[in-house]
C-alpha cells in the first residue's frame, strides 16, 4: 500500500472523530509488508483520556497485532502532524517512517515547531513525509474548527 492510499484510510478514521466529540485526526500504521495493521482516530473526549492521540491508539494496536513493541519497518500515517507525545512515541516504537498530511504550526514536533524525529541525541530517527493528501486532511479539521466555533456558548 503506497503512502497516498495508506492516508485514504487515515482520513477516513479522521471522519469520524467528530461524531464524538473529538478532533478529526486519524492514523493507521502499515506493516512492513505494506499490510494495515491498525487504523485510529483521537478519542481524547471519548476516552476521557488525554493520551488517545489517533497515533498512540495506533500503535498500541500495531504493536498488539505483531505482538511487539518494536515497530521497525512499520510507518505510521496520520492526517496531522504529530505532536510532541506521538512524535516520541513514534521514535519509542522505532518506526521506520512517519508520513502526515498537513503540518500543525501550534503543537507540530515533525518539523513546525520542534523536530523530535530528527532529533540526533535520540536513538531512533524515522524519515519523515509531509504533505500526503494535505488540502483534504485541512478541510476536515476547517470544517471542524468552524462548527466549533458557531455553536452557541
Amino acid at each position: 500500500m503506497d503512502d497516498h492510499e495508506a492516508m485514504g484510510f487515515a482520513l477516513e478514521e479522521a471522519a469520524a472523530a467528530p461524531l464524538h466529540g473529538d478532533v478529526p485526526v486519524g492514523a493507521v500504521v502499515v506493516g512492513p509488508e505494506g499490510e494495515l495493521l491498525a487504523s485510529r482516530h483521537n478519542e481524547r473526549e471519548l476516552a476521557a483520556d488525554p493520551t488517545a492521540h489517533a497515533e498512540v491508539l495506533a500503535l498500541r494496536d500495531a504493536a498488539a497485532a505483531l505482538g511487539t513493541w518494536r515497530l521497525t519497518g512499520c510507518t505510521l500515517v496520520v492526517t496531522l502532524e504529530p505532536c510532541t507525545m506521538c512524535a516520541g512515541a513514534a521514535v519509542s516504537a522505532r518506526l521506520d517512517r512517519v508520513v502526515f498530511a498537513t503540518p500543525d504550526p501550534k503543537a507540530g514536533a515533525t518539523g513546525s515547531l520542534y523536530n523530535i524525529c530528527a532529533d540526533p541525541r535520540l536513538n531512533w530517527e524515522p524519515a519523515v513525509v509531509p504533505g500526503v493528501r494535505a488540502d483534504e486532511a485541512k478541510a476536515l479539521l476547517t470544517a471542524f474548527f468552524t462548527g466549533v466555533r458557531s455553536r452557541p456558548q
